[in-house]
Order: C-alpha cells, then sequence, then structure tokens
C-alpha cells in the first residue's frame, strides 16, 4: 500500500479509537486532502476501517472493540488537537525522555510521532499509554498510582513517583484554561501537581491547548505562561499571549 494512504488510514484508526464514528467531511477536512481521495483510499484493502453511508468506522469485523472513553472532550475540536499533534510530534527527536501529560489533546501527539524514532516516554495517563505502547522504538514508563475513570489519570498514592528518578528533555503539558493574568489551569488539583513537578524536572516544557481554551479559568492552578519554553496551538495567540520570549507554533 502506498505510504501515504497507509498513513492516512492509520490517523483516521486512531481516531476511531476515540469516537464511534467519523462523517466523511469531517475526516477530509482533519487529513487535509478531499473527500474523493478518501474514498479511493477506502475502496483498496483495508482491514482497520470502512466507509458506511458517508461515516468513516471500525471494520464490524475486525473491532473488538476496545477502546477506553476518556471523556466528552475526547470528541472535541478533533481537527484543532490532530493540527497541534501533528506540530508537537515533530519536536520528538532520537533519544529523547518525554513526558507526555494527561488531557485529551495528548494523545494526539503520541499517535503521530514517527515510529522509526528510539525515544523514552512517561506518562500518567491510560490514553496515552495506549497509543505509545504501539510505538516499537517508544520505552514506556506508567507512572502509577489511584487511577481515575474521569480524566484516565494516574495519581500517585506515595510522596515519591515514577516522576522524581527521571529527568525528562521534554514535557508536553495540556491545559483547560489559558488567562494572561491568571495563568495556565486545569480541572483537577492531582493532575495540576504532577503538571507542575513534571515541568520542574523537565529541561524544555512545551504547553499546548486549542483556541477554545484562550481566555477560559478552571479552579487548579499550573502556572505562569512565562514558565513554558514553546506554546503550541492551532492557531494564533492574540499578542498580549506571546510574552516573555516563550516562542509559539501554530
Amino acid at each position: 500500500m502506498d505510504k501515504k494512504i497507509n498513513s492516512r488510514i492509520q490517523k483516521l484508526a486512531f481516531l476511531l479509537n476515540q469516537m464511534d464514528k467519523i462523517h466523511l467531511r469531517d475526516a477530509a477536512e482533519i487529513l487535509n486532502v478531499s473527500e474523493m481521495t478518501i474514498r479511493r483510499d477506502l475502496n483498496g484493502d483495508t482491514d482497520s476501517v470502512v466507509l458506511l453511508g458517508g461515516y468513516i468506522v471500525k471494520n464490524p469485523q475486525q473491532n473488538t472493540d476496545k477502546r477506553y472513553f476518556v471523556a466528552e472532550q475526547q470528541t472535541k475540536h478533533i481537527a484543532e488537537k490532530m493540527h497541534i499533534g501533528s506540530l508537537a510530534s515533530e519536536l520528538v527527536q532520537e533519544g529523547d525522555v518525554v513526558f507526555f501529560d494527561c488531557g485529551s489533546t495528548v494523545p494526539f501527539i503520541a499517535s503521530q510521532i514517527n515510529s522509526s524514532i528510539k525515544f523514552t516516554a512517561l506518562c500518567c495517563s491510560l490514553n496515552t499509554f495506549m497509543v505509545l505502547q504501539d510505538k516499537p522504538n517508544c520505552e514506556v514508563i506508567l507512572c502509577g498510582g489511584s487511577y481515575s475513570r474521569n480524566n484516565s489519570f494516574f495519581s500517585p498514592l506515595h510522596l515519591s513517583s515514577e516522576l522524581d528518578a527521571v529527568c525528562t528533555t521534554k514535557a508536553f503539558i495540556s491545559a483547560a484554561g489559558v488567562d494572561i493574568k491568571q495563568g495556565v489551569t486545569c480541572f483537577n488539583f492531582n493532575e495540576a501537581k504532577i503538571k507542575a513537578k513534571a515541568m520542574v524536572k523537565s529541561r524544555q516544557n512545551i504547553l499546548v491547548f486549542d483556541h477554545s481554551k484562550l481566555n477560559q479559568v478552571q479552579q487548579a492552578y499550573i502556572g505562569e505562561l512565562t514558565q513554558f519554553d514553546m506554546i503550541i496551538s492551532n492557531n494564533t495567540l492574540p499578542p498580549q499571549f506571546e510574552c516573555g520570549g516563550v516562542e509559539v507554533r501554530w
């Protein structure tokens, strides 16, 4: 199978691990190709995904339905998260030791990392772990603890955890709110604590969020925008958010 076709089908298969179906029009927008191109892709020999009545779904004959549903956020702003994931995944290099935060955007980063790259991944969420464990050249370290079904997140039971033992070269940190005055926030206090700890241990901290998080403030404080080395979003940021010499990519 052609490499470009195979890549598109793999991305569709990944997306269908997050949702039941994808409308053909939405898939074309996400993959930046025409609907006819996707139709041609799926007319070939594809075991994993099929086109049924204008929707792309998992092949019923192959689907064992081992998906994990993180939360309703997992199916929102899919195109934006795919774009952010593409930009962020390009930063992972040979030999990197990378912290992958929880959150619905982060699996879109993990899924698009080139499978030939050898790197170590440290993660604290089940949905991201399930993506990384399929990378043949990725050594995965899962931070354990008490498991929350609401956000697919592991909270350590002890004061020390795997985070204390590993120094990372890069940390991808997600956010539920980004505000110029009140900083970077999320919904959960345990999450915020882990994010802040990971940032202290990392050489380069990268904030990832889609446009819907701008000017939002949630209850759990993570840090200030100036504590990040890079910001990756799906669109240009208002001038006031580009501060302190932080690199912005979109």
